[in-house]
């Protein structure tokens, strides 16, 4: 007997079941992952021009299209574009080795300066140091040391003959080898670039059904969304990028120009195409004009000018204009951008440092549209991981009223105070819910929860209950398309009511009893609907549900209740707790109409819904937004009869 009144304390919890080991599926994915790599690395020297010949074609598909509308055909279009591609790249070859042989005939006087620079430089370090020493009062006592040489031979020995090793004259063929390499292997890749771009360009549409119909037939739609978001993509990102880095490498070069920097071409050529290169290209570009002005200037201003010229240029390009072009992102979070350079410099070296923020985005857009890579998207692309209503939630969750507050503030940029409560607050306590029920909150865990949501809606009391207005929203969205704008379609909020307006029941200071239900976080919400009142001009008070138990109802103070809000987040099988919860507040305020809110119920609260007539109230509400509109409307409709009395006595 004992056992069973000291368990009747305590509910039971349900058991949390423990963690799963990796599935069969979640294995192979990462086998599949590690052959991938491998392959990568393996066959570089054939995935390499292959990969830079797609990239291309993304680059020349915007002007084979272009001609294409010019009516001059598919393969004059190709052909065309390609040509002048490659005359681009034929220029820039030709312009870069003209200025570095104009360079090459002042090197013997650039290296005069040079020596001159750093002996100056020497002298005034070994200056400075002698004048450290005297002045701690040190002095410089040095032994001769003998001179370290070769012992005499001994008498009687011959000298050693010296022996000299000579390599055979290598003949006309090995010359040819030695020297033609390092030039042949990049034509035959650029060659074999200019290939197979020329055949994906003309063949584009085949190749993009024989890709659907290799990945993506049993859903076109997903396939078809994918290629084109990944085409547009990256055909915006390489044209945007051209045209900035192209844009970038003209500043540097007329900058150069007017320093005073001989060759200044060379170095704005140099400083447009290591821009491409991620976070160190530029300044990889900026070292080397620094370093050249330190060889050309006798002095130091012109190194100071070039350094300065880079700091000014790099910042205004790179926060400045490359944000209005790019639409505030390219899809890719900072940190991915590094360790994707990082990554694919280890797999194919430079080339794939330079090809790294183009393969990383095809890697997220891969992930948004392929579920079991959807990790892809999470950890490389720049869309928040969380939800607003999952973030909010974690904070909460950390006990950090702060940052959650830091968070709505900018929802509340583009949202009214009453829809951020009804899409993301009221939703983060309905997860706290689940997991109170799955039985991973402790009571104190709880109560650490409705400790941060009422200080939540405390940091959040200055603010009013109404649209922002739209030259005030935020530039770029702040919360992705999971706030459910079809559950929560905007609209302009109730009015607010002035005291006049009320009619005399509703005039008191306090007119609303705003009652939480049993569990504790229903005080988190009904504190939402509270200050939302407050803000339509209806005062309200709070109180937790023991002040309607049967001990303490008798208790309740209601003088000045005009209407009564129950605020309930779940409410499981037949409500007859509830029910018997209206009796005890009708007992106590007869005349108070009573609204019943079961937040997130939906359709399942209609006033002729069985849900509610099994309740038995007045109103019924399942958004903070629906139960201020209701309370707001029953106060006019009580100042109806008011008013016209008035307007009869006129």
């Amino acid at each position: 007997m004992a056992d069973h009144h000291s368990h009747s304390h305590f509910p039971t919890r349900t058991p949390v079941p423990p963690a799963e080991l990796p599935g069969l599926n979640g294995l192979l994915t990462l086998a599949v992952g590690v052959v991938v790599i491998a392959a990568l690395y393996v066959g570089r020297e054939v995935l390499i021009p292959i990969t830079l010949a797609v990239l291309l074609s993304f680059v020349l598909a915007p002007l084979v299209d272009l001609l294409r509308r010019a009516y001059l055909g598919r393969v004059p279009s190709v052909i065309l574009a390609v040509l002048l591609a490659f005359a681009i790249m034929l220029g820039l070859g030709g312009l870069i080795g003209t200025q570095v042989a104009d360079l090459a005939r002042g090197l013997p006087t650039y290296a005069a300066t040079v020596e001159s620079k750093v002996e100056a430089v020497r002298d005034a370090v070994q200056q400075r140091f002698t004048q450290m020493l005297r002045s701690f009062g040190q002095e410089r006592h040095g032994a001769a040391q003998p001179n370290p040489g070769s012992a005499p031979a001994p008498a009687g020995q011959p000298p050693p003959v010296p022996v000299q090793v000579q390599q055979p004259v290598p003949g006309p063929f090995e010359l040819g080898q030695r020297f033609l390499s390092p030039v042949l292997s990049p034509l035959e890749t650029t060659a074999i670039v200019i290939v197979v771009a020329i055949f994906i360009l003309l063949q584009r549409e085949d190749l993009r059904d024989r890709i659907i119909r290799l990945f993506g037939s049993r859903d076109l739609h997903r396939t078809t969304a994918a290629m084109d978001d990944a085409a547009s993509r990256l055909s915006r990102y390489f044209l945007t990028q051209l045209a900035v880095n192209t844009g970038f490498g003209c500043i540097i070069g007329f900058g150069l120009y007017f320093i005073g920097i001989p060759s200044p071409l060379l170095f704005g050529v140099m400083a447009g195409l290591l821009r491409f290169v991620p976070y160190i290209g530029t300044w990889m570009a900026a070292a080397i004009p620094v370093v050249f002005a330190a060889a050309v200037d006798p002095g130091w201003s012109m190194v100071l000018w070039t350094a300065l010229l880079f700091v000014f240029v790099e910042p205004m390009v790179g926060q400045v204009l490359e944000p209005m072009l790019y639409g505030h992102s390219t899809g890719l979070s900072p940190f991915s951008v590094v360790v994707a350079a990082i990554f694919w410099t280890w797999l194919w070296g430079p080339i794939g440092l330079i090809m790294s923020t183009p393969l990383t985005l095809c890697l997220v857009v891969l992930g948004r549209h392929v579920e079991r890579l959807e990790f892809l998207d999470v950890l490389l692309g720049d869309r928040p991981a969380l939800t607003p209503v999952e973030s909010l939630y974690q904070r909460i969750l950390a006990g950090d009223p702060d940052e959650a507050a830091e968070q709505a503030e900018l929802l509340l940029k583009e949202r009214s105070l009453s829809s951020y409560y009804d899409e993301v607050a009221l939703r983060a306590l309905q997860l706290a819910a689940s997991d109170s029920r799955r039985g991973v909150l402790s009571p104190q865990g709880i109560e650490q929860i409705l400790e941060a949501t009422e200080e939540l809606v405390e940091n959040l009391s200055d603010h009013p209950d109404t649209e922002p207005a739209p030259e005030k929203a935020a530039v770029e969205p702040v919360a992705p398309s999971s706030l459910a704008e079809q559950d929560f379609p905007k609209r302009p909020p109730p009015p607010v009511l002035n005291k006049d307006e009320l009619p005399p029941g509703w005039q008191s200071e306090k007119p609303v009893l705003c009652i939480a239900g049993r569990s504790p976080l229903d005080a988190g919400a009904a504190a939402m609907l509270a200050q939302l009142l407050e803000k339509h001009g209806l005062g309200a008070r709070l109180v937790r549900a023991h002040k309607v138990s049967r001990a303490e109802i008798a208790s309740l103070d209601v003088e000045g209740v005009a209407m009564v809000c129950i605020s309930y987040l779940e409410v499981s099988g037949a409500p007859s707790h509830l029910r018997y919860f209206l009796r005890r507040i009708r007992s106590r305020a007869p005349n108070a109409p009573i609204l019943v809110a079961l937040w997130g119920r939906g359709e399942e609260v209609r006033p002729d819904s069985r849900l509610a007539a099994a309740i038995g109230g007045d109103y019924y509400a399942s958004t903070l937004r629906e139960a201020v509109e209701l309370c707001v409307q029953t106060a006019l409709r009580a100042a109806e009869p008011a008013r016209t009395a008035v307007a009869a006595a006129e």
